[in-house]
């Protein structure tokens, strides 16, 4: 029997953070070694951080990159280890991972699948490395292979994939087993989507058995960059099963995996495979003299988490994002405009539960550790001091948003006040007034009566934030975005949009979650009922008008639905609208059509909002931000012509 105890690490790196990415390697490859680890995989591009952007073409990017490296080559003393990096060959910039044995540099394994589709945008940086191609780098004047290689550490056999490499049909994993590859080890930098970990359990799996292999998998972790969320789950497989899969949304710096993999069943299965091709002798395979010890651990099964629902995805990656936000920003807290209607409602318990989740894995040292910006003082870490919510009434605002708000934060235990805003709202239309020498009325000057209050709330609570010193979050969801239903330096106001990446479907159904299930770890909050049992309104008309968002808008189920139709399948209103009668039989033919051509008037008209909106989180593959995901002109000809044939 040959076994090889292997172990991945998931990294909370920060891109450009070199002091601080090349300790947390440090510590992972020491806790790799304190659990008696033959040999660790660490995270894609893990030396500089993922999320580098255009300064991965600066030199200087490549240079220090490798400088960290020399510095950890001295740890794989009795180990080996993977770490991804770019390198700088021939003047074109390639994404590698390093393989480290015995204070030795192995060689580099080059990426030949970019992903360039969605947020990612590998090949403006990088060159995807051609298939089968094998070359050598000069490093300190020792000649260093570079490639599509199979490295051979004496008896053990280890091959690649690096992340995309994965997910295409001609994986190089392929190629690797008909070299008789034991091992394949995968450093990623794979962003959090809702089910992916699903994904990915699937690919693991099916290359461990259909390569005949093990197969070793870490990702990276938490909100590196400020938009994207990793969320960890290292995975290691074995002869096709599933041995061992790694924490998720920890907030930890690093999250260790480990599992004793035995190479003579998947060589037997090699061997059973008749039919397939092998090569005796290759260029491809590069020897080296050092070898994986034997494992003191015998295989033995390991209890594998539990699957997440939806609901507690979103939780957990939402906070995870939270806090790093937070601490990777050096800001002393958040602050937001608590209305008591569901989007600001879902904010606040999302930043409370983010503080309390983080407390309770951390445990109280190392949480004021993860936030030292914060100083020593006592009062800086608690509730009131991290979340503070204004609720700010204009003369449309009613008792029943301002109780559930009042109520709200109270549960939460954060800072809460009251402001009044409507005489700013009169002293602004007054003004306005005296300029059109005529008064306003809502018969003919709506809109702009409803943005002035939302306008008036923004100087006051931003005022507020940036005497906290704290972040001011916008409370937009993705529903919102995708029509334009919100005030520009109004409602829009803040630093950070943690549930522009949301329906507002899903988010009520989550609100209704939140107050009646819950989990263990994450308690349901029965005072959300005070907000659930509201219909969704804007608040901006006097009551007689009944304003409501969906009486605006149309039914937030079939905005949504239209929404993914329209701008991620790319179908055209007509067939919209073929759709929506389908699939929504209630709704008459007459108003459906309505409604169809609201969504394209509004979205083609409200891009230049949808530019301007504040980071949001990725959360699923149906992003509207245009800036990593959902690209639309903001002066177009508006589906005229389109709409017309309706």
């Amino acid at each position: 029997m040959r076994t090889l105890h292997l172990a991945a690490a998931s990294l909370n790196q920060t891109p450009l953070d070199w002091d601080g990415n090349e300790e947390r390697i440090r510590v992972a490859i020491a806790d790799a070694k304190k659990q008696h680890a033959t040999l660790i995989c660490l995270p894609e591009l893990a030396i500089t951080g993922y999320g580098c952007e255009d300064q991965f073409l600066a030199p200087d990017t490549a240079d220090r990159a490798l400088a960290s490296l020399r510095n950890l080559i001295p740890l794989s003393d009795g180990i080996a280890f993977a770490v991804g990096l770019p390198l700088r060959y021939q003047n074109r910039l390639f994404n590698v991972v390093a393989l480290v044995a015995n204070g030795e540099l192995v060689g580099f394994y080059a990426k030949q699948n970019l992903a360039g589709d969605g947020l990612h945008y590998e090949p403006r940086w990088f060159s995807p490395w051609p298939e089968g191609m094998q070359e050598t780098v000069t490093l300190e004047g020792r000649e260093v292979p570079l490639g599509d290689f199979v490295f051979q550490l004496d008896d053990v056999r280890i091959a690649f994939e690096i992340c995309e490499d994965a997910w295409v049909p001609d994986r190089p994993g392929r190629d690797a087993s008909s070299l008789g590859a034991d091992l394949i080890i995968n450093p990623s930098a794979s962003h959090f989507a809702f089910g992916k970990q699903e994904i990915r359990r699937g690919f693991v799996c099916e290359g461990s058995r259909a390569f005949g292999v093990a197969y070793l998998y870490a990702n990276l972790l938490g909100n590196e960059a400020g938009k994207i969320i990793y969320d960890g789950g290292n995975l290691i497989a074995n002869n096709g099963t599933l041995i061992a899969e790694g924490t998720r949304f920890s907030f930890q710096d690093h999250a260790l995996t480990c599992a004793t993999v035995d190479l003579e069943l998947n060589r037997l299965a090699q061997a059973r495979s008749a039919g397939r091709p092998f090569l005796l002798e290759s260029d491809e395979i590069f020897s080296h003299p050092f070898r994986l010890p034997e494992s003191p651990h015998l295989p033995t099964p390991i209890n594998l988490p539990d699957h997440l629902s939806k609901e507690e995805e979103f939780t957990r990656s939402v906070t995870l994002g939270l806090f790093d936000y937070l601490r990777k920003s050096y800001s002393r807290g958040y602050v937001i405009s608590l209305s008591g209607g569901a989007d600001s409602a879902a904010c606040a318990v999302l930043v409370a539960q983010a503080i309390q989740l983080a407390r309770t894995e951390l445990g109280e040292a190392s949480f004021r550790e993860r936030l030292c910006h914060l100083g020593d003082q006592d009062e800086a870490f608690s509730r009131p001091a991290l979340l503070a919510c204004i609720y700010q009434s204009s003369e449309n605002s009613g008792d029943t948003t301002l109780n559930a708000a009042q109520s709200l934060a109270k549960v939460l235990g954060c800072t809460f006040d009251h402001w009044n805003i409507a005489p700013m709202v009169e002293e602004y239309e007054d003004m306005i007034e005296r300029h059109l020498e005529r008064p306003l009325s809502w018969e003919q000057d709506d809109i702009a009566r409803q943005n002035i209050q939302a306008r008036v709330r923004a100087p006051g609570i931003w005022m507020l934030a940036n005497l906290r010193n704290a972040l001011l979050i916008t409370t937009s969801n993705r529903s919102e975005a995708a029509v334009g239903y919100a005030t520009m330096d109004g409602d829009t106001c803040g630093g950070l949009a943690p549930i522009a990446g949301i329906d507002k479907a899903f988010l009520r159904h989550w609100l209704r979650w939140m107050e009646t299930t819950g989990t263990t770890e994450i308690p349901p909050l029965p005072v959300l009922s005070a907000v659930n049992k509201q219909q969704p309104t804007a608040e901006l008309r006097p009551d007689e008008a009944e304003q409501t968002d969906e009486g605006d808008l149309m039914p937030y189920p079939l905005l949504d639905q239209i929404e993914k139709w329209a701008i991620r399948d790319k179908r055209s209103p007509r067939d919209i609208l073929a759709l929506t009668l389908a699939r929504f039989p209630n709704y008459q033919e007459k108003q459906v059509r309505v409604w169809v051509k609201r969504f394209f008037q509004l979205w083609s008209r409200n891009q230049w909002k949808r530019e301007r909106y504040a980071p949001g989180f990725h959360l699923d593959d149906d992003n509207l931000d245009p800036k990593t995901w959902c690209r639309f002109p903001i002066l177009s000809g508006g589906f005229q012509k389109e709409l017309s044939e309706l």
